[in-house]
């Protein structure tokens, strides 16, 4: 099975516990401070609208993009696969050189 750097990333412990941490203040700050949640909705409604404009604009792009990315796609899964492989190998030796990211942040 081949190995998904970003996915490694994702589980290293220090970066799923900040994401943990950061989700349960917001949620916390959401909830004790009404004003401060309202701000928080017009902002994530504002994100979502922004996006859905974003892929909007960007449709006739990826459209006329698409048979050359497929293309791409089929010529080079080594050349991902490769990448891949070296992300995992640096993630490697980043983990050897620093222990630190095998603990949770509050550790």
């Amino acid at each position: 099975v081949q190995e998904n750097v970003l996915q490694r990333v994702l589980q290293l412990p220090v970066v799923s516990s900040t994401c943990e941490t950061l989700q349960r203040k917001y949620s916390s700050t959401k909830e004790s401070h009404p004003l401060m949640a309202s701000v928080c909705e017009v902002y994530e409604r504002g994100v979502q609208g922004a996006g859905a404009l974003a892929m909007w604009g960007m449709e006739p792009v990826v459209r006329r993009l698409e048979p050359q990315c497929a293309f791409l796609t089929m010529l080079s899964p080594k050349a991902v696969a490769v990448a891949n492989n070296l992300a995992c190998r640096g993630l490697d030796h980043l983990e050897e050189k620093i222990p630190a990211l095998q603990y949770p942040v509050d550790k």
